[in-house]
């Protein structure tokens, strides 16, 4: 029995999946963003911190590298409740996503902390920076000129991974994808066309990234 596609039956919910196109990018944002500055602040801790603060860090990095983001959200979200924290389905995929960012984050930044040359530490001290300025000033510039190919691949992964908010209830582009199957059962009608907006979708972010790091930072970097 052949099969008969019918973009006909899909075409009336292009503008609801654009929608949740941008709900997910705005998720990937905040996830990332936030996840951003849980991994500077990490990084910063694990190169120059000591005891037990350093310990915790570790802790942390090493659970949510090691356990799938699904248990981490699952875990915000179900188990959280028992001792009195309830969070709505946003703000537990929220902050899973930033959570699970700023551990691979943590690694990727640590890198940029140790691949700091010597002569640029010494003169942030010769001219009396604090430590917080030293990483304001000279090390935070040098991070995301170095690191800047890891960085804007990790911020595409957050993209994609936010297609698990359907899970919990978030209609997001996979969320409304699966709305209109249930309403239409186009599977593969449906579920073409969102994948071709993820693939728009990563070209925008992807646009975004490189004008942040072309006009802000002076990266020599390719949009695609």
């Amino acid at each position: 029995m052949g099969y008969t596609l019918q973009y006909g039956q899909v075409y009336p919910y292009l503008g609801y999946l654009a929608e949740g196109a941008m709900l997910s990018f705005g998720l990937a944002a905040i996830g990332f963003l936030a996840g951003w500055i849980i991994g500077l602040v990490c990084a910063a801790v694990t190169v120059y911190g000591h005891g037990p603060i350093r310990w915790m860090v570790r802790a942390y990095v090493i659970f949510f590298l090691n356990t799938p983001i699904l248990v981490q959200i699952f875990f915000l979200y179900f188990a959280l409740p028992e001792v009195g924290i309830v969070l709505s389905s946003f703000q537990a995929v929220t902050l899973g996503l930033a959570l699970n960012a700023g551990a691979y984050l943590t690694e990727i930044q640590r890198a940029g902390f140790t691949s700091m040359r010597r002569e640029e530490m010494e003169a942030a001290i010769t001219m009396g920076f604090s430590r917080a300025q030293t990483i304001r000033y000279v090390v935070l510039p040098h991070i995301v000129k170095v690191l800047y190919p890891p960085l804007s691949n990790q911020y595409i992964l957050v993209t994609m991974t936010t297609s698990i908010a359907a899970i919990f209830g978030i209609e997001e582009l996979t969320g409304r994808a699966y709305n209109i199957n249930s309403i239409t059962f186009r599977s593969l009608e449906i579920f073409s066309i969102t994948a071709v907006y993820y693939v728009v979708l990563t070209f925008f972010a992807s646009t975004i990234l490189y004008a942040i790091g072309r006009y802000f930072f002076r990266i020599k970097a390719k949009a695609f």
